[in-house]
């Protein structure tokens, strides 16, 4: 909406001081509909600010905790991010101060010796000053508002900036933590496996030597050892990254930091019922989208100001004297009080071009701004899918793994038994290898995917929204 202010003379001054040129800025109505796996819509309000808390506990992970607690003073990202944070509230206090007058003081201690000329010798002479200078640019047409106006806005936009940084640092390190946990639960899956398939070798080779079973049987067997001996080793290197990524992540060199191996005993915390309103107010990036969207409608504002003169006032006062002792007296007292105004007469299309730039990036920035709740709601819904469908297959990916143990006990037996060639045990032992490390990396994409769903919330889910 185009503000427009109407006047008639000699109140003109004074009415249109308080009126700014370019659109008065409304935030867009944006078109979310409920969730289609959970909830319901109500409008919203974005509220970055809200105190997140410390979602991450929601795990009950006692060594995640403290890594969580450690970044927040140890990550360069994130000490990046807060630099840029400051930058930007000190841009918005320098496009602020236009708004008022600027003062100086001064002083001047001059001695001078002019040459001589002729008969007439050089002489020697002293100045003294000090005054006050002041100017200060009317804004006459509100465009140093806009200015100022534009200024809070980015830097809103930077906190929010900041606030998703941290978001996504926290979860990024939560994720990379659970996944060196599952790392180290599948070091001890294959450890056991590694012990059994050495026992069964042992078999095969007592029942070889007996005449029972054939070199082909005894091969077999050592193949499968051997398989998954190199398997535990590449997933002692995918282990070693992931320690190396946490390292990284809390700002320290790699070699410095380890974390001693441990199973995995959490599970995936329950999935509230979401509003679509709730992850608006939360979410740090759409705050950022939509601040920024505010600060390129008020550049609208500042580009047409071009149209209009710029009326500037300045004044000064003082004191010069040839003398220090009697400066500050009424003969060396002086002054100066006046004004300018510099109106564009021809820019050769200058100011209106600057114009159409402003409306340019005001509808990128409302582009932008859709497209970032829709990206939002789509990081939702694939996360509460994720999180439904997961449990389900974890649920039967349980039952494989059962009817996978006592498949191998029995193939095993019957094995021993004679009634069965070596071969069958191999297929039966590496079904259930692979059904457990399928359950256990079912666990980890849960966990994956319920910090990807709390960090799409825009952060802890118990608040619902509240502070605590």
């Amino acid at each position: 909406m185009k503000a427009y202010c109407y006047f008639h003379f000699p109140f003109a001054v004074l009415l249109l001081a308080g009126c700014a040129v370019g659109p008065d800025y409304k935030r867009p109505d944006v078109d979310a509909p409920a969730f289609k796996e959970t909830g319901d819509w109500k409008p919203a309000e974005p509220a970055a600010q809200i105190p997140r808390g410390k979602w991450w506990e929601v795990y009950g992970d006692s060594v995640l905790n403290g890594l969580e607690d450690r970044i927040e003073t140890t990550s360069n990202t994130l000490h990046i991010a807060e630099a840029q944070y400051r930058q930007a509230q000190a841009t918005a206090t320098i496009a602020s101060s236009v708004l008022f007058p600027s003062i100086s003081a001064d002083g001047s201690a001059v001695r001078t010796k002019t040459a001589a000329h002729g008969a007439t010798p050089g002489a020697v002479s002293n100045s003294f000053g000090a005054g006050l200078t002041a100017a200060w640019e009317f804004d006459l047409w509100g465009s140093v508002r806009r200015s100022a106006e534009a200024g809070r806005a980015a830097a809103a936009a930077s906190a929010a900036d900041l606030e998703s940084v941290r978001l996504s640092l926290h979860a990024t390190l939560a994720q990379t933590y659970f996944s060196l946990r599952v790392a180290d639960t599948q070091q001890r899956l294959y450890e056991r496996t590694v012990a059994d398939f050495t026992r069964s070798l042992k078999i095969a080779q007592n029942r070889y030597a007996q005449g029972v079973d054939t070199r082909a049987d005894v091969s077999a067997a050592d193949t499968q050892l051997k398989t998954a001996q190199a398997q535990a080793i590449d997933l002692s290197l995918t282990r070693a990254q992931l320690e190396h990524a946490i390292a990284v992540l809390l700002g320290q060199p790699p070699a410095g930091f380890s974390l001693a191996p441990a199973n995995l005993t959490v599970l995936p915390p329950a999935v509230p019922s979401l509003l679509p309103s709730q992850q608006l107010e939360r979410r740090p990036d759409i705050a950022a989208a939509e601040r920024r969207l505010a600060a390129a409608s008020a550049g609208i504002g500042v580009a047409k100001g071009g149209y209009f003169p710029v009326i500037s006032l300045s004044g000064s006062a003082g004191y010069q004297g040839a003398a220090l002792q009697n400066l500050f007296s009424a003969p060396n007292e002086l002054w100066s009080l006046g004004g300018s105004a510099l109106m564009p007469l021809f820019s050769a299309g200058k100011v209106r071009a600057g114009v159409a730039s402003a409306r340019a990036a005001y509808e990128q920035s409302l582009g932008t701004y859709r497209q970032t709740v829709l990206a939002a709601f789509q990081e939702v819904e694939d996360n509460l899918a994720a999180a439904a469908l997961l449990t389900r297959e974890a649920a039967v990916q349980s039952e494989a793994v059962a009817a996978a143990r006592q498949s191998a006990v029995i193939t095993l037996n019957q094995y021993k038994a004679g009634t069965v060639s070596y071969l069958n045990v191999v297929t039966a032992q590496s079904a259930q290898l692979d059904a457990e490390r399928t359950a256990l990396q079912l666990l980890g994409r849960q966990l994956n995917a319920s910090i990807t769903l709390l960090k799409a919330a825009g952060g802890d889910w118990r608040t619902t929204g509240k502070t605590k």
